[in-house]
Formats: structure tokens, C-alpha cells, sequence
């Protein structure tokens, strides 16, 4: 009879480890959902200091044209 305790118990391990590899998946997507939406965060800041960049130059330029002039 040792023989089904080890098979039962083998088959209990086998569910055991399913379930704990559905929940490392789930976190697994969970944490990429955060990393892309991470992502679009930085490249809409990226997107402002990069106006923020052009309107300085461009204000920076037209003050010193109208000094000159």
C-alpha cells in the first residue's frame, strides 16, 4: 500500500507546485503591468521637459533679439 500513499503524494506536490506557478504568474503580470504603465509615465515627462526645453531656447532667443533691437 506504500506504493498509492507515494503516488497520492506525488500528485499532491504536482498540484502544489501548479498552484504556486499561477500565482508567480500573476504577480509575474502584475509587475509588467506596473513596468509598462511606469513607462508611459517617463515618456510623458520626458515629452514635457522636452517642450519645456524649446519654449525656454525659443523665449531665451527672442528676449535677446528684442534687447538688440
Amino acid at each position: 500500500m506504500s506504493w498509492a500513499s507515494d503516488a497520492v503524494e506525488a500528485i499532491r506536490k504536482i498540484v502544489l507546485i501548479q498552484d504556486r506557478l499561477d500565482r508567480v504568474s500573476d504577480q509575474v503580470n502584475a509587475l509588467a503591468e506596473t513596468c509598462r504603465d511606469l513607462d508611459r509615465r517617463l515618456v510623458r515627462l520626458e515629452a514635457k521637459f522636452e517642450l519645456l526645453e524649446k519654449v525656454a531656447t525659443t523665449r531665451g532667443r527672442s528676449l535677446r533679439e528684442k534687447s538688440e533691437s
